[in-house]
Order: C-alpha cells, then structure tokens, then sequence
C-alpha cells in the first residue's frame, strides 16, 4: 500500500491520491507509517504523499493529518527510530503544520500538553513540533473553543502554557522543554510562568542534570527574567551548600529528606554552573549587570542571602571580564567592609547580638570560596588573586606625613579596614596554598609590590610574604630569578623594608638547612655598605639554585656552608650592624648546622682574642678604645663587644651542652680541637669576670663626673662605652649563672658583676634627668636571653631546694638585683608585645616564647600575690617596688597573649592554675581559669580601695583595674562568672567614694565594658545621670535637687568633667547602635517582594528596640541638660550629643514617614509615647540648658571686661583668649537648634500622613533673637519716671538715640569677635 501511494504522489494530479487515501482507516494508516519508518525507507516521501492527499481544504483531509500527526508523535518518541530519521519526520511535521486550520492546531496542543502531564517524553525531539504549533496557534486570528467558551490564539496559547507550568512535568523532560520554550514567542509573564515552573524542578532533578538545564534556563533569560532566573540558581546552591555543611556538623543526623550529596560532585557541578554562566555572560553583558545589581539589592535587605560561597565565586569568575571587574571589585569591598563593621556593632554589645541572632561574616564566606576552588575551579583563582591584591592596596596601612606608618601587623586589627586588609593576605596566602599553578604569580607580585611601593608601608605584604616562605619553602627556588632582581634592588629600599623583606625570606633560609647564609652574604653590600668586590665572587646564583634545596647531599652542603664561612670572615671587618647581623645569626646556624660548630668557634675565638688583654692582672681586660672608630668629629661604634660575647657565650653553653654528648662518635682530632677552644673560651670568660668586678668605673674613663651629652664626640664615646660594659656585664652574668650550677661564689661573682652595672645604669639615668633627653631616657635592651630571665626569676622567687638555698640568699639579699631582674623579664615581655619576637636564641621560636612567658607569669602572679605591696617598705625609696613592677609584668602578659597566643590562652591559664597541673589539655574550662585569676586580682584590688588614703596606691589601683579589664574578655558572656564579675564591678562602684580621678575613670570604663555584654547600659546611664545631677546641682539655683545616690563613685571631685564625658561617651555609642538599627530598619523597608501590608515581625522587634533605646536615652539627657555643668568640655560634648540625638530622632521619624507611604499602617503607639516625651522631658529643657550656657559665658566675658579695665595691658591678651574660648564653645548652639527645628519639621510631615497629630506635644519654640529681663524693665522703667517730665522731647531724642546705640552694638561686637 505504501509503495502504490508513493507511485500515486508521484502524478500530477492529486485525485486518485486522495480516492487511495479514502479507502485507508485510521488503524491501517498509521501501521503503514509505522512500518515504512521502522524500515527506514521513504518515510518522508510517504508522509508527504499523505499530506498531498489529504488537503486542509477538505474536513477529511484535516482529520487524516491529525490522525497521522497522533500516530507520529508517539512514534518518535517510542526510541524504536534512528535520528536521523527521527528529524526528517519533525522537520516535514513542522513544516506542515503551518497548514492546519486553528481548530486543529487547538487538537493538537492539547494532545501534547497530555503527553508530557503522562510523562511519556523520551527524547523530546517531538517538542520541536510543539513549540511550532504554539508559535503558529499564536498568530491563529480564528476564535477557538475553549471550555465552554471562545478564545483566540493568542489567549488559547497562554492558557496552555499556564495549564501545562500547573501540571507535573516528568523530571527527565524537563531539560527538552526549557529548550522548547526557547522558540516559543512569550510575553513576559508567560516567561515569569516558565522560569518559575523549571527553577521549582531544580530540586527533583539528579545533581549531574543540572548544569544543562541551567544552561538551558540562561538562554531563554535573553528573553527576559534574567533576574529571577539569576536568583533562582544562587538560592538553589545555596541551600544545596548549606544542606552540606549541616550534614557534616551533624553526620548522623536522621531527619534529612534527602541522601547526602557528595562534596566533590556538589563542587565540580558548581564548577560547572559557573562556567555556563560565565558564556552566556561573555555573550550577554545585560546578564552580568544584571547579576550585579540583583546581588546589591539583596545585599541591602539580607547579605546572607546574596553573598554565599557560590555567588561570590560566581562574581570573581565572571570579574575575569574587565569591564565588570571594577564593579563587582567595588561592590565586594563594600560588602566586606560593612560586613566588619557590621560584625564590630554585633559582637561589642548583646542588645543588637538578640535583635540579630544571625551573624553574617562575609570574611568568612570569601575563605570558603578559596576552600571549594581546591575542587578546580581554576576559573575563580584568578579573581581571588586579584581580589586579594585589590584589598591589601585599598586598605593598606596609612603612612602620616612625615611620620612612620603604625605596625598593625601584630594588634588586633581594630578598624573594618585593617580587617579588610588581613582579608586580602589571607586569601592570597591560602589560595596559594591550594593553587600549585598560580603560587609564582602571587610571589613575583608580592615583591613586585614591596619594590614598588618603597615610599609607603609595604609591612603587610612582606608579613604576607613571610607566611608564603613559610607554608611553601621551595617556591623561592621556582622563582628564583624574581628573588635575585628584587634583592639587588633592595639598595633603593628603606632599611625596615629590606629587614622585614630579610626577616621574611630568612625564614625559608632555616628551613633550607643553609640559605640563611646565602641571604645575608648577598645583601651585606646593602646592610654594611660593601662594594660588590669585597662581596665572594665564588657564590653566584646558579649556586643558590643548585645548592640551597639540595637538603640530603650533607657533604656538599658542608663544604658550601665553609666556603661561606670564609666569606663571613672577611665580613667580620665591616661596619657594626654587619657583625651585629652575623653574632646574632650564628648561634641559629649552630643549632641548625653542629658540623659547623668547630668552624664557627675559631671565626669567634679569632674575632675577641682582638679585644682580649691576656694579662691576668690588667684592668679593663678588653680593649674598649678598638670598638670605636673617629670619622671627622663623629664617633661610630665599630665593634659590638657585647653582641659578640653574648655570642660566644650561647654558642659554647650549646656546643658544651650537645657536642660533648656525641663526642664518642667524633674523630680524636676534631675532639681535642673542640677541646681546645672550648678550654680558651672557658678560662677568657673566668678572667674577663673575675677583672670586671675588680674594674672600677675610671678604668674605663667613666665615672659620675663624665660627659654623656649626646651632642658632643667625648658624651657619645661614654655612651657607647657605657652600653658595651652593661653589656658585657650582662653577658658575664647569665654565663657565670649558668655554669655556677648553684655555688656560693659564682652567685657572688655575679652580684660583683650586678654592681658594676648598676653603678653605670644609675649615673646614665641620672644624667638623662639632667638632659631632659628623650634619648637618655630610654633603658638600654637587655642582653639576657628570654629563657635566662624565666629561669633567674624562677630560682629568686621560687626555688625552695635546700641545697639552693645558701647560695641563693647571696642574690636575694639584694632587693636592686631583684628589681632588676624583673624590670628585664618587663622589658621582654614588652618587646615581644610589640615586635612579636625577642632578642637572643630561641627569640623567633613562637612555641620557646610561649614557655617563658608561662613561666615568667607564673613567679611574677606568685610574687605578687604573696607580698602585696604595702609590705614592702624599702621599695618606697627609690624607684618602683618589686610587687608594681610584678604588676605591671603581669599587665603585659595577659595583654601579649591575647594578641600573639589567641589559640594557646587555654593553655596558657592551665599553666598558671599549680594546683590543677595534671588536668587533661582537652577539657580546659577558659572561663573559670580566667575567673579564677579575677578573683586574686579582685582580691587586691579591694583591698587597695579600703586601705587607709596615706597606703593608696594610685599607680598600682589603675594597673589592678586594668588587668581585671584585660583578664574580664576571656570570660564568656553566657556563663555565671560573667554575671558574677558584672555584679562585683557594679558592687564597687556603687560602694567606693573614690576621689581619684584617673582609677575613677577606669572602673567606670570597666563597668560599660563589662555590661554592654550582658545587656544594654541605658538605664545604668539614667541612674549615673541623675547621680551627677544631684552632685553639681541644677541650672536653676532655687530647685533643690533630690539626692538619690546611686553610686559613690560619682561625688563632687570625679562629677564634672570624668564621669560626665564617660557617660556622654557611653551615650554616643548607643547612638550609634540606633543609628545603625535605624539604616537596617530602612534597608529592610525597602524589600516590596513581599506583602508589606504587615510589617516583618523582625521590622517590628527592631522598631521596639530602637524605641525604648531613645525613650531612656530621653530620660538620661533629661537629667543632663538640667545639671549644672561647669563650662568647657562637658557642655561643650553635651551640645554635640543632643544634636546628634535629634538627627537620628528625624531619621527614625523620617523611616516612619516612608512606611506610610509603602503601607496603609498607623504609626505605633509607642513612637507616640517617643514624640510626647521629647517634647516634654527633652525640648524645652535644651531651650533652658542653652540659655543657661550663654549665661555663664557672658559672666566669664563681663568678669573678663572687669579685669580689662583695671589692667588694660597685661590683660588684653588673655580677655581675646577667653572670647576665643566662648565664641569655639557656643559654636554647637545653632546646630542643635537646627537639628530641633528639622525634627520638628519631618513630625509635621508624619503628622500629615498618619493623620496622628504629634505636634500637639511639641512647646513652641522660644525665640532668642532678643530676650526682655522682667527685672531690668522694671528698675528701668521706675529710673524714667522719677525723671522729669519737662525734658520729654530731650528724653525721646535721647531714648532714640540709645536705640540707635543699641542696635548697632551688637554689630560692633560681632566684628571684634570675627
């Protein structure tokens, strides 16, 4: 039959085609299609000989292609057809259909939509018809049936769509039909329609689906929707990203609907979306516009939602392009910027953390990103790299003019944009941790940066430098032609540039067993100004490749490090702070490289045998004239003598310690060779002792009559010899320590050595008083090494051996050498404080630090908790008593390890806690250790407040303060000794009539700090307020304040100015907490997605709060305002916080003004409340207060004019400095006036639109253009009436005239005072 139908549409004419056809039923029809289509032959030429016989002009013929486009569509979706075949039957349906009339168009459609409600879709190819009969019934004029009505085409089509996004769609078809939608003409909600109906299919569908569905879903975004389709896929990742990370807090969770994703796969179809989304934005710029200016609304209403890992990795792929880079750059530096700010306002006050229980850190989310693109995201690493960069160069550290930049680099990191900045190096350091490819980029632009930027502080990129070195050493030898360029221009450099950059790259040279050799030798030419000829010539850089990482060749290595050595010998004849550079490197080397040990001792014994005077009775024994050096009338120091033995001195105590222990398995020769210096070594340093303590002063041309002015040649070569023999004494005194093994004399010879030194020490302290000399004034640095002082403190205070005891009353007898060793163990912990490390060995080593440090707080929380100071009655002679300086160590170290030990504080409090040393490290409660240690402190604190006024020690109350200050942030707001501490502080100042200003100042600091913790301070505020009120009286002489003392602390010495500016600053920073509730409050008004005919229950928890803020705060100004404050810095603040308060009084009218625009809202009953209390409680007291302010100012100004007129001279000058005074302190007067007046202008507006009259609280304002004095008029009146009448028109001229008079007064004054 088929073959005889092809043979009919072979004719011309169509009429036995058609007689054929006829003859055909519906069954025999679509067998013959089917089984000419399963052979594969002529299935095109036989359908379009049915289409021939069957025209549309005739109803049978429309029948016999419906029936033939119903058999055909279940056909091609059956899989039983090739492809190929399967198109070439699409392609002629499609093209036919164009010839159907609309009604069957209409048949047609629906049969479709029913097909893919069953879900019987296979391939989709058929849906390629589909989207041409939508498309053709779209421009169908005819009116078509539709239930029991009529539609046209284009309404039939919208109906279909609409019923088709209702019904279930099969999840395998769901990628064919957002691809059909594509050549589907839409409208616009039609497309809203579709979008919505495939982004709700995104959760049904396999996670490897994805990707082309979204790829689908973007080009069908150039129709329109690019938003919702945009903000579909990042709130779908999203939730898939946080899904996860419950599931891996929470593993055995058994609530989860769905089966865990696995992490890699989540990632890499991540990866993928990017990708797609990235191509489609290349081709469609709107899209990426588009994507920005989504991620900035949400922002505003809620950055958790628009800032996810997923979007901002999805930002920085596509900052790739450059003309969106500085966009999206920008719109993440604000973000994190405010993102910091924002966490600053949260974490510093528990009122907001309850209104926001939810804290968002966008630092946080940027490093996440950094985390997922380990899973190769390649395309994201460029944008971090160079998001990173643009966040270290935006916020980089300030340079002041002319001044050094402020070293943030071991603070905390106070400001959002230090924060930012620490940002930057973070995610540079960890994407080069994770990104092997890119590592040599981020190092060559780091150096570039630190060559570049020689003129600003480069600190924090070589700090970020330092860190590559560290977690990557041999990244220095893949880029080592970068290194090389950079250090021959460190000569161009500053010199704390090229230490920091040394220190930094210094730290690979460790690693690298050697380097830290080659380092110094290709930089002495900067350091000591070497000529490049004086520099070895034998190590070049093809060396410092092939050597330096060559870690296992040991014989190679040795004989380079000795060729080295050679070159530092030659160096040990430049200038000091080269040889200054080698004794402190030397003893790393030592420890790092011990086959070096007999090289380096001879370099050593050859370098002081110089200086050495062998004769046993000759004093000084060295020569101190050959370290200095005459240039002109200039002195330098050539040699430092000290540094050297100090030198000596820790390379033998290590080479005794570790060599003699492996001597067994030495060669006899190098053994006795060891023997042999080591003996030299030993019996110089006895003898350097023994002559030193014999020396007097004069034997070094020093003595109290000397000259130590830094302005001329002789004071500056006694300074130089002065510091040297400190030095050396210093040297001599941790050497004979350490050998004496506890024996009497040794303990003697070092006391003998102590007195020298303190000779010295005193006339040098001395002599600075004299001077005034900042220089002076500034304590040489201690040559004792951090581990020495721990271990000297340890055996002063707390050694209880007896076999000790003898020989250690020697060193305690003497409260100088006490006070002396723990002003050194205070210098060190302030050195480490502000640089991070010491000097000496082990002063790098973080974890040797950490050590001492416990061990030095330990005796020094002994010592002076044992002995307070009251007891100890010598200190009071002369300098700082031991227990303060204790106090003062122990201030330090809470404070250092805060800052340098964050992670170890638990640690760090289990050291100090003796009685609970065995406790396992892991269950370490950081709140009662730390309330533990309050306690103590509380203890001495208390009783320095109740000991009699004669023992009050202001110096050491502030210290105790400031402690309890420092320790009080290691406790946990949420736990009970919180509380309690909070109760405690609240309990002393209410019950201390302390009179002295500055502790007055720090309790109170402590009590705001303490309790904005635990909850707001307004009403501890008001309770102050009125306290202060009480205490200097009210504006108006004759009222008679109420006394309700609240706390003692306020009293009539600490009232004015101390305790009122606190609170004006405690007042200030509630301000700023509304002010920042009241933007949020704003931003989140701004959302009109949702129904806003009622507010968001978080809108109306944040209104409230902002309410009962103000309406204390309110009451607290109340009391203020009415107080007679003393002029100067109180009124002057006073005025200023006032304003401030009635500006963010109008913006929080004005957010009330825009809600009633958006809503058909009332205005709540309690801003009501608000209004009427600033217009009864606030307003008209402002009105007073400033009419009181003027007042005082005009009697200091008349007062002022009274002296004037006695002393005309000597007094002009400082009448025009008091009316400079007045006029620089009523400057604030027209701005709170302006700010009241603008308040009450935006009430009007409020008033207006809520139809709530809230003005009929507000007092008229009065005028001060003029004020009439009822008692002046009065006397005025009565002079004029005793006048006598005859002289009227006189007394009118008169009266004229003195109008005249008065008016241009005024004007004469207002000159004067311009």
């Amino acid at each position: 039959m088929a073959q005889r139908i092809l043979s009919l549409a072979a004719e011309e004419g169509p009429e036995r085609l058609q007689e054929a056809l006829q003859g055909l039923g519906e069954a025999e029809l679509g067998e013959m299609v089917t089984r000419q289509a399963l052979k594969g032959r002529e299935t095109a030429a036989l359908l379009r000989g049915i289409f021939k016989g069957s025209p549309c002009s005739q109803r049978s013929g429309v029948l016999r292609r419906l029936q033939v486009y119903k058999h055909c569509v279940p056909l091609v979706e059956s899989g039983d057809l090739h492809l190929g075949k399967v198109s070439e039957i699409i392609g002629l349906l499609m093209l036919e259909a164009r010839q159907l009339p609309g009604h069957a168009l209409a048949e047609l459609a629906n049969l479709f939509v029913d097909v893919i409600k069953g879900g019987s879709l296979s391939n989709g190819k058929s849906l390629e018809l589909f989207s041409t009969i939508l498309t053709v019934l779209a421009s169908s004029k005819e009116n078509l049936a539709y239930g029991k009505g009529e539609l046209n085409g284009e309404e039939f089509k919208k109906q279909l769509i609409n019923t088709l996004c209702s019904s279930k769609w099969d999840p395998q078809c769901v990628i064919h039909l957002a691809n059909m939608f594509r050549d589907i003409p839409l409208s616009g909600e039609e497309l809203q329609f579709v979008v919505e109906k495939v982004l709700r299919m995104f959760s049904k569908l396999d996670l490897q689906e994805i990707p082309p569905l979204v790829y689908q879903l973007l080009l069908l975004s150039a129709k329109g929707s690019k938003k919702t389709v945009l903000e579909g896929i990042i709130s779908f990742f999203n939730q898939l990203d946080k899904r996860q990370k419950e599931e891996q807090r929470v593993p055995q969770s058994v609530d989860l609907e769905v089966a865990t994703t696995p992490l890699d796969q989540l990632r890499h179809v991540e990866g993928t979306v990017i990708l797609h989304i990235v191509s489609v934005i290349n081709l469609d710029q709107d899209l990426g516009e588009e994507l920005i200016k989504h991620l900035k609304t949400e922002q505003q209403k809620d950055p958790g939602r628009a800032l996810c890992p997923f979007s901002v990795a999805l930002l920085l792929s596509v900052a790739v392009k450059h003309r969106l880079q500085e966009q999206i750059f920008d719109f993440l530096k604000t973000s994190i910027t405010r993102s910091c700010k924002d966490l600053q306002f949260l974490q510093a006050s528990k009122f907001l953390q309850d209104l926001f229980p939810q804290q968002y850190d966008v630092s946080a989310v940027i490093l996440e990103v950094v985390k997922n693109s380990a899973f190769g995201w390649d395309h994201v690493t460029q944008g971090l790299v160079d998001l990173g960069f643009s966040l270290m160069e935006s916020y980089e550290p300030k340079k002041p003019f002319g001044g050094k930049a402020a070293d943030t680099s071991y603070g905390l990191s106070k400001m959002p944009a230090q924060q930012a900045c620490k940002l930057g190096a973070s995610i540079l350091l960890e994407t080069f941790k994770v990104h092997e490819p890119i590592r040599s980029e981020i190092l060559e632009q780091v150096l570039n940066r630190v060559l570049t930027k020689a003129a600003s502080p480069v600190t924090h990129f070589i700090e970020l430098l330092s860190n590559i070195v560290v977690s990557a050493p041999l990244v220095l030898q893949t880029s080592s032609s970068k290194v090389t360029e950079t250090f021959d221009n460190l000569s161009f450099l500053p010199i704390d540039t090229v230490q920091g950059l040394l220190r930094a790259v210094q730290l690979d040279a460790r690693k690298a067993a050697v380097a830290g050799f080659l380092l110094l030798l290709r930089n002495f030419k900067v350091l000591g100004s070497l000529s490049s000829s004086q520099c070895s010539q034998a190590i070049g850089a093809t060396q410092i490749q092939a050597d330096v990482h060559a870690c296992y060749n040991s014989a190679a290595n040795e004989a380079f490090c000795l060729e080295i050595l050679g070159s530092l010998r030659r160096c040990l004849s430049q200038q000091a702070d080269v040889r200054l550079m080698l004794y402190e490197g030397f003893y790393d080397v030592l420890r790092r490289n011990s086959q070096l040990a007999s090289s380096i001792m001879e370099t050593l014994l050859s370098q002081i045998k110089q200086y050495y005077l062998p004769q046993p009775d000759l004093l000084p024994p060295l020569k101190l004239e050959g370290c200095i050096m005459a240039q002109g009338d200039q002195i330098f120091l050539q040699e430092p003598l000290a540094h050297l033995l100090c030198c000596i001195q820790h390379c033998l105590a290590w080479y005794k310690s570790t060599v003699n222990l492996c001597q067994g398995s030495e060669d006899d020769d190098e053994e006795e060779e060891g023997v042999g210096f080591e003996q030299n070594f030993e019996e110089m340093l006895e003898s350097v002792t023994r002559r030193m303590i014999k020396s007097e002063l004069e034997d070094f041309e020093l003595d109290k009559s000397a000259d130590f002015s830094l302005s001329s040649g002789v004071g500056v070569k006694n300074n130089i010899y002065a510091i040297q023999v400190m030095g050396i004494c210093e040297v001599l005194i941790e050497y004979n320590f350490n050998i004496g093994n506890f024996s009497k004399n040794k303990f003697e010879d070092v006391l003998g050595l102590f007195t020298c030194y303190n000779k010295l020490s005193e006339i040098l302290k001395e002599k600075a008083g004299k001077n005034k000399s900042t220089l002076g004034n500034k304590t040489a640095r201690s040559f004792l090494s951090m581990g020495f002082v721990s271990t000297l403190l340890t055996a002063l205070f707390r050694d209880n051996a007896q076999s000790h005891e003898e020989s250690l009353a020697v060193l305690r007898s003497s409260t100088e050498f006490l006070r002396y060793a723990v002003s050194v163990a205070l210098q060190k912990v302030q050195q480490l404080e502000e640089t991070g490390q010491t000097d000496g060995p082990d002063g790098q080593n973080p974890e040797k630090m950490f050590q001492n440090l416990c061990k030095i707080t330990q005796v020094l929380l002994w010592r002076y908790t044992s002995i307070p100071t009251v007891v100890e009655e010598s200190g009071k002679k002369k300098g700082k008593s031991i227990s303060l300086l204790c106090l003062e160590g122990l201030l330090r170290i809470f404070n250092t390890v805060q800052i340098l030990y964050t992670a170890r504080i638990p640690q760090f409090l289990q050291a100090l806690d003796i009685t609970d040393g065995d406790a396992e490290e892991t269950d370490i409660n950081v709140t009662e250790k730390a309330a533990f240690q309050i306690r103590q402190f509380q203890r001495s604190l208390v009783n320095q407040l109740s000991s009699a006024e004669d023992d009050f020690n202001t110096k050491e109350t502030q210290s105790l303060i400031t402690v309890l200050s420092t320790l009080s942030k290691l406790l946990d707001p949420a736990s009970q000794q919180f509380l309690q501490f909070l109760t405690w502080t609240v309990k002393v100042c209410k019950e201390n009539a302390l009179e002295d200003v500055s502790c007055c100042k720090g309790l109170l600091s402590l009590l705001f700090s303490v309790h904005v913790l635990y909850k707001s301070p307004v009403s501890l505020l008001r309770e102050l307020a009125q306290d202060i009120h009480a205490c200097l009286g009210d504006i108006d002489q004759d009222i008679e304040v109420e006394s309700r003392c609240h706390f003692a602390i306020v009293n009539a010495k600490t009232a004015a100015p101390t305790v009122c500016l606190l609170v004006l600053g405690q007042v200030d920073k509630v301000l700023e907490e509304v002010d920042w509730l009241i933007k949020k409050l704003t931003s989140l008004g701004s959302d009109t997605s949702e129904d806003l005919s009622q507010p968001s229950n978080q809108t109306q928890a944040l209104e409230k709060g902002v309410i009962l803020q103000l309406g204390t705060l309110l009451t607290v100004y109340h009391e203020l305002v009415q107080t007679a404050l003393p002029a100067g810095s109180c009124v002057d603040t006073l005025l200023r916080s006032l304003s401030k308060t009635y500006t963010i009084l109008t913006s929080l009218i004005k957010h009330y003004i825009q809600a009633c625009r958006s809503t058909s809202n009332t205005i709540p009953g309690r801003l009501e409340k608000l209004v009427k209390l600033s217009g009864s409680h606030l307003t008209p007291q402002c009105y007073s207060f400033i009419t009181y302010v003027q007042n005082i100012h005009s009697e200091s100004l008349s007062f002022m004019e009274e002296k004037k007129k006695k002393k005309k001279e000597d007094e002009a000058a400082a009448v025009s400095t008091v009316m400079a005074k007045v006029l620089r302190e009523t400057k604030p007067i027209p701005n709170l006036i302006f700010a009241i007046e603008q308040y009450e202008k935006f009430l009007i507006h409020l008033s207006k639109k809520s139809k709530v009259n809230l003005m009929q609280y507000m007092k008229l304002s009065t005028s001060r253009d003029f004020r009439i004095n009822a008692s002046v008029l009065d006397s005025a009146l009565q002079e004029r009436n005793t006048e006598d009448a005859e002289n009227e028109p006189d007394n009118d001229q008169s009266s004229t005239a003195e109008q005249t008079d008065e008016n241009q007064e005024p004007k004469r004054k207002r000159r004067r005072k311009k």
